[in-house]
């Protein structure tokens, strides 16, 4: 149904004797952000170098020289900062000569590429408020870092988990939330070509989740079919693919009140609850792609405020395990979670675009040594998690809206049947 085979524009490479990046030296740009190491003589002499070009591009290993420096994602250093390119090379060799070298050395590496992959954004409960300016510092906070993300690693889509407008949703396709609330907030240059793949939350159903369903024929970036649908994708370059199933989990398991009860009672329309379910059951039985995800906004697992969600636990879980799903992706609660069941099923709870919770009160609901990670400070301005999804593996990072990188964590390619 969706296709994201396209590769993102190549960056230019430099080389340059500056000391620091993110200027001109001799008339050419510099921009460095990867620190490697080269011998290239018996008796090496240290020579700062640097290489001018884009990360997302520029993440593979040069001809068996390995990065150094952040254990997890480089972020963006101060503009006085760069992380730079040494190189070990003879007293006795011309710098010029040297830089040709390293030119030469590194240009192939960076014609090939990045390792093919797909990368995405997944971000829930992100909606702002209900009156002016109609979002919040974390919203905010969190769109920008996701702007910096995409500029420096890349992604192809950014998939909402639910709840994008607080707290009663939108009234009509023409609601002003859909600009203040989404189309001004995540503005950034590098966003505007991205598209957004959406689902609905609790709070997207108090309003009207039609009329985000019909705001897919006005926005270009905004992506949302049906309540519940499949989305295909293929790895550039690759055979390897990947199948996100969007569910509906408000329609599946019912409303939730989150003054009165933390659990979904029962769906309003039974008779479209057993549709969603039965449609899930059929496509997972006939997936054959090598990487199968579902997205919900409702968690199965959570050790924090709402808890683990019974419905999903009953109706769903079953299924994630007897298809060999990689991972269910959801939000509802506020804050940052990786969980992992004992047959390897990841639960990626990214809940922190706009509001953060520290709470824990259902961490003895949760089996034991399933949760692997959770972040929920309350003096956080929130995060998200950050998908790659390679030939091999699908690594996910939980990342900070501040830019720091919180926690990392990789899934297995799945067999094939």
């Amino acid at each position: 149904m969706a296709g994201t085979e396209g590769t993102r524009e190549r960056s230019q490479t430099c080389l340059s004797g500056a000391q620091h990046g993110g200027g001109r030296q001799g008339g050419i740009p510099t921009q460095c952000h990867v620190r490697t190491q080269a011998c290239i003589a018996d008796r090496p002499h240290r020579l700062r170098v640097h290489v001018c070009s884009n990360p997302v591009r520029y993440r593979a290993e040069a001809q068996g020289i390995k990065a150094q420096g952040p254990a997890v994602l480089p972020w963006s250093p101060p503009a006085s900062q760069s992380l730079q390119r040494l190189a070990c090379v003879s007293p006795r060799m011309d710098m010029w000569m040297a830089l040709l070298f390293l030119q030469a050395l590194l240009l192939p590496s960076l014609a090939d590429g990045a390792t093919p992959a797909l990368r995405f954004v997944a971000v829930g409960d992100w909606g702002g408020v209900p009156n002016a300016p109609f979002h919040t510092a974390r919203e905010m906070a969190n769109a920008k870092e996701i702007a910096r993300t995409v500029q420096i690693l890349g992604a192809d889509f950014i998939l909402s988990l639910g709840d994008n407008f607080y707290f009663t949703g939108v009234q009509d396709v023409n609601d002003k939330r859909f600009q203040e609330t989404f189309e001004d907030v995540f503005s950034d240059r590098s966003l505007r070509n991205v598209p957004w793949y959406v689902l609905a939350g609790n709070h997207d159903h108090l309003g009207n989740v039609s009329a985000q369903i019909a705001y897919s024929k006005i926005s270009k970036r905004w992506n949302f079919p049906s309540p519940f649908y499949r989305l295909r994708f293929k790895i550039p370059r690759t055979n390897v693919s990947v199948a996100i199933f969007m569910l509906d989990t408000v329609t599946l398991c019912g409303n939730s009140d989150d003054f009165l009860s933390q659990q979904p009672e029962r769906p309003r329309d039974v008779k479209l609850a057993r549709t969603q379910l039965s449609w899930l059951k059929k496509q997972l039985a006939a997936a054959r792609e090598d990487y199968v995800l579902v997205a919900g906004h409702y968690p199965v697992w959570s050790i924090a405020e709402h808890g683990p969600t019974h419905c999903l636990v009953k109706q769903l879980r079953p299924l994630l395990a007897t298809y060999r799903v990689t991972a269910y992706l959801c939000g509802h609660d506020h804050n940052l979670q990786y969980l992992q069941d004992e047959n390897g099923v990841g639960y990626v709870l990214s809940g922190a675009g706009n509001f953060m919770d520290p709470s824990k009160r259902h961490q003895r609901k949760v089996p034991n040594g399933y949760l692997r990670f959770h972040y929920g400070a309350e003096d956080s301005l929130g995060g998200f998690a950050y998908v790659e999804i390679s030939s091999k593996e699908m690594t996910v990072t939980y990342i900070e809206a501040s830019g720091k990188s919180l926690f990392k964590t990789s899934l297995p390619r799945r067999a094939r049947p």
